[in-house]
């Protein structure tokens, strides 16, 4: 073997790397602060670029010398750096949530360990003012060995940890040839078990700094706030000699507030610190992230980087920040890109922020390890609240076989394996220390998060210790510190925040009502999978209740796939775990983010825009216009950062509108009053929609940018929309109806239309208008949806009653005709085979002389069975209509539990938007609380009437296909319209990981009555 075993060694971590420190680029001048250009910098070597490569199945098949100078690389390929060799077409992607991909055999990984060997040519020239140099891997999984021509220079892991090795004694001038082996799996492997796909090599960028022999090596900013000051403190050391160093700190027109020069201080093991004062200074918080300049400046080099002034703490379980209680309005965020996998450029990172930012987010965890590290600075700069989060997580002990597998006692004994065995202790600090290390001088970092999912024991409690001690200017957090064993009595004294996972609304009362001392967080919750999540709204309420609950972070913030090209017609094609012949995967599980893979936002992540508004309508008295308006920010004047638009609509037409410019201030967490007189209209359903928008631009918000809106009902004399009221209206009669009959049939008959009824199904089975069928398939009583993600445990009792082959059956049928209406009743149950009956109804059809359908059905429910995916009628118009309008909420889907990014409006779209192109289909497209609806498709219509609200979906696939494919881009279109019209559905929520569906939003309702009016082939009926 050509290598020793570092990678089952668990006393070994690195080999000839350098000692822990903080993150910055030299240069020999003021180069600013170096963020995504840091390439610039004169004292850096990109060595990015095109690689040799060569992938090998086992490191046993790997016998060549490959690192040595003048060897043969025609065997090896041309790859891009950073890079995942299965992105390069080796080896194979492979997507897990809890299981390790390998035996659970901690250190030890399958001897067959598939490897890559890289080499890379690079011309180096010595530099007499820069004499050292210093070899950098941000990224790399899971370890490697590194030679630069042909001699060694080290070993390291964790992969996503910056590894730096003093290279200077190996480099020569000219052509210099750098060699990496990196393997698969290694020891490490057992603490990087996140729930992500499994991807490797050499993932982020790969440099060379030059620098003096005698330069500060680490340093470490904290700030501390007076009464009208504040102190920053830089503490440092040196590697080489003592030089002589001045810190100046400017502001941000570059105007010097504070300069000293380091002093010999043996402080919590640095040799010299520097401490300025900086007079009325500005304080960084994410709505104001106001950065000072720091430059230090010795003989032979320059460091710029940026402070900002800021104080985090806890008093009373409450965290403040800068003095003033905050929230956490946070989303947890994976590097994930479909292409390029974990390679994540700063391009996308600003777009990621970006969208944050329009969308009203705050806070982001780095879950579940350290990103690269300019992506703090540039949360330094936008404006976020960060969870700083160490690469550890061993989920996968979690799954060990045990005799007994009950939850209570898997979760008891999970930390058996690592989390509780002192010979990780090594390697949990390690982690932990290059995290911290590494982020310490970022003021968006305010916790420092021990990993995820481990379970608790010795060696989070020596790594909590640890980064207390060090840093004790910012909170800790680690929701698995829960799961321990009963052992002993475990220390937890170093867990600043109690933070927990998908809890229910009842936990966290529960927890409120014992006086904690900590502060609870939500560190994950609302799983965003699919069509989701439901139940946001419902923990804002919770959050805004208790000030000890401090927020949290959504699950997740993209959908993890990748990308496969197109199909024949132009369909992207996405892959999640188990395209890939994996043995061990975990499904579309990954397929859980507000965004899809390219980043188009879900109706989630809009329903997260809304929810988490800036501002919120507390009351509003519709005769005198005062409007009470409460200012959700955590630290600025709603005066300075939003204006208001209103508008008021009558059946969705705006009568009204205007702009409101707030002259007096409304401060955080407080409420204030204005004026907004308005005329209502005297009839028709009236609204008065208040939308938030920006002031003043930023730098990845547009001014006048949209931040939410608030709507409230009018009240007036007639509440009624008047486009419904028309069509609910009675027409005036149309010539005379012709009623035949036989065993299965009610044919019922004018020389403009036919409707035939089937008395055996109680549902039509065909409408015929002058002479054209309208129907594909006969009308059906529908009580199935295609499975939402978050429907993923309710669905296997939806099936085990039969809902998803249900079908209707006519007990008794009767007709009479009276004044030119025919009325129909039956008594229908609804049935799958082998069970008993889920539903009995009582349903009256009456069909007018111009054609028009109105039915009322009264259903009650057998109790024994599970809530009801959906009740309503499902048709299959004839043809692909092509437009939709509709009053109710929209313009985009909603559900009774997730609306609140959806307004009450006269809406108008393509049949083909209404789909909503989930990865995996599933069930989309609804609107609630509708009065009408109406489809065109040339010179033919379609309507539906309520004189009570509705749902709608209109599709063009059936429920069933979306059921049955596993892939948006399989999907075939039935070449019908199909149309539902639901009394209700079942809420979303978000029980794919989190909580059961609150009962609010459950269709489990045991007796309810539905109506209708349908009119078909109307052209009358569009306008």
């Amino acid at each position: 073997m050509l290598v020793p075993k570092y990678y089952e060694d668990l006393e070994i971590m690195h080999e000839n790397t350098m000692p822990y420190r903080a993150y910055y680029i030299p240069a020999s001048c003021n180069m600013g602060p170096l963020v995504e250009d840091r390439f610039s910098s004169d004292r850096t070597i990109c060595l990015n670029g095109t690689w040799k490569f060569q992938y090998f199945d086992s490191l046993y098949d790997l016998q060549d010398r490959f690192y040595e100078p003048g060897f043969d690389l025609d065997r090896f390929q041309e790859v891009e750096v950073p890079g995942n060799w299965q992105n390069y077409g080796y080896d194979s992607h492979q997507y897990t949530n809890v299981r390790y991909p390998i035996p659970l055999d901690p250190p030890y990984v399958p001897q067959e360990n598939p490897c890559g060997a890289y080499v890379y040519k690079f011309d180096y020239k010595k530099q007499a003012d820069a004499p050292r140099a210093y070899l950098n891997f941000e990224g790399v999984d899971s370890c490697f060995y590194v030679w630069i021509n042909g001699k060694y220079v080290g070993y390291s892991q964790v992969s996503h940890a910056t590894s730096e090795f003093d290279v200077t004694d190996v480099l020569i001038d000219g052509e210099n040839t750098l060699a990496v082996l990196v393997l698969k799996w290694c020891d490490g492997t057992y603490l990087e078990d996140q729930d992500k796909f499994r991807m490797s090599g050499i993932f982020r960028d790969v440099y060379l700094l030059r620098r003096p022999e005698n330069v500060v090596y680490d340093y470490f900013v904290t700030t501390t706030l007076g009464r009208s000051d504040a102190t920053v403190t830089v503490r440092a050391s040196y590697i080489g000699e003592e030089v002589p160093v001045k810190v100046t700190l400017c502001d941000e027109k570059n105007r010097e507030v504070a300069c000293g020069m380091f002093a010999k201080s043996e402080k919590s093991g640095y040799t010299h610190q520097a401490i300025l004062s900086v007079k009325e200074p500005k304080l960084w918080n994410p709505e104001q992230p106001y950065l000072y300049t720091m430059v230090l400046k010795s003989a032979g080099e320059v460091i710029t980087d940026r402070v900002g002034i800021r104080e985090i703490c806890i008093k009373d379980a409450v965290i403040y920040v800068n003095g003033a209680p905050v929230k956490f309005k946070g989303v947890n965020r994976h590097d994930s890109d479909p292409v390029t996998g974990f390679v994540v450029g700063a391009a996308q990172m600003k777009k990621d922020l970006q969208l944050m930012k329009q969308h009203n987010f705050n806070a982001i965890r780095t879950s579940h390890y350290p990103n690269v590290p300019y992506f703090y600075q540039l949360c330094d700069a936008y404006g976020f609240f960060v969870i700083g989060e160490a690469d550890n997580e061993s989920h996968g002990t979690e799954a060990q076989y045990l005799k007994d597998s009950s939850w209570e006692n898997a979760s008891r004994r999970w930390n058996e394996r690592i989390a509780d065995n002192p010979e990780f202790i090594l390697a949990t600090v390690d982690r932990t220390k290059l995290c911290v290390h590494r982020e310490k001088n970022r003021p968006c970092v305010v916790i420092w998060s021990m990993g995820n999912e481990c379970a608790y024991g010795c060696t989070f409690e020596e790594a909590l210790k640890w980064t207390k001690q060090f840093d004790p200017s910012r909170l800790t957090c680690y929701e698995s510190s829960i799961y321990q064993s009963e052992k002993r009595t475990y220390d937890c004294s170093n867990i600043d925040i109690f933070s927990r996972m998908y809890p229910e609304l009842e936990e966290i009362d529960t927890y409120m009502e014992q006086n904690p001392e900590k502060p609870f967080l939500l560190i994950e919750y609302c799983h965003a999978m699919g069509n989701g999540p439901g139940d946001l709204e419902d923990y804002f309420r919770k959050i805004d209740q208790y000030d000890k609950l401090c927020g949290g972070f959504v699950w997740e913030w993209c959908d993890h796939a990748v990308y496969r090209g197109e199909t024949l017609d132009g369909k992207t094609m996405y892959c999640y775990g188990g395209d890939f012949g994996e043995e061990v995967h975990d499904g579309n599980f990954c397929v859980d983010g507000l965004v899809y893979p390219d980043r188009t936002p879900h109706t989630g992540l809009k329903e997260y825009w809304n929810v988490y508004r800036p501002a919120r309508v507390v009351s509003f008295e519709q005769e005198s216009g005062s409007l009470c308006l409460k200012n959700y920010m955590n630290a600025v004047d709603l005066k300075d950062y939003l204006f208001l638009t209103y508008e008021v609509t009558c059946d969705g037409i705006v009568t009204e509108q205007g702009k409101v410019i707030l002259q007096e201030s409304i401060l955080p967490r407080m409420e204030g009053k204005i004026s907004l007189p308005i005329t209502v209209p005297e009839s028709g359903k009236c609204y008065l929609k208040i939308g938030y928008h920006l002031k003043c631009g930023t730098n990845l918000m547009e001014e006048n940018s949209s931040l939410g809106f608030d709507e409230i009902l009018l009240k007036n004399e007639d509440g009624q929309n008047r486009q419904a009221v028309a069509l609910l209206a009675m027409q005036e009669r149309n010539g005379s109806i012709h009623v035949s009959e036989t065993d299965r049939l009610l044919l019922i008959q004018t020389d403009q239309f036919l409707y035939c009824y089937n008395k055996l199904s109680g549902m039509f089975e065909q409408v015929t208008i002058e002479g054209k069928e309208q129907f594909d398939a006969p009308m059906e009583l529908n009580i199935w949806r295609a499975p939402t993600d978050n429907d993923r445990r309710i669905k296997d009792e939806w099936i085990r009653a039969g809902y998803d082959r249900s079908h209707s059956r006519a007990y008794k049928t009767e007709w009479i005709m009276q004044e030119e209406k025919v009325q129909i009743h039956s008594r229908l149950s609804v049935s799958a085979v082998a069970l008993q009956k889920v539903l009995e109804i009582d349903v009256a059809w009456e069909i007018s002389g111009r054609g028009e359908l109105s039915v009322k059905m009264h259903v009650r429910k057998d109790t024994e069975f599970p809530e009801l995916p959906r009740f309503g009628i499902r048709l299959f118009l004839k043809g692909e209509y092509e437009t939709i309008r509709f009053y109710g909420l929209g313009p985009h889907e909603s559900y009774r539990d997730k609306y609140h990014s959806c307004s009450h409006g006269l809406y108008e779209s393509s049949v083909e938007e209404q789909h909503e192109d989930y990865i995996r289909p599933q069930e989309n497209g609804s609107h609630t609380d509708c009065d009408y609806m109406v489809l065109k498709k040339g010179n033919q219509a379609f309507a539906a009437v309520s004189p009570t609200t509705f749902s709608f979906n209109v599709s063009y696939y059936t429920q069933e296909e979306l059921t049955a494919k596993a892939h948006n881009f399989e999907l075939e279109k039935s070449g019908s319209t199909i149309v539902c019209l639901d009394y209700a559905q079942n809420g979303i929520g978000s029980n794919s990981c989190g909580p059961r569906l609150q009962k609010e939003y459950r269709f489990d309702q045991e007796e309810f009555t539905f109506q209708m009016k349908i009119l078909v082939g109307k052209n009358w009926c569009y306008r």
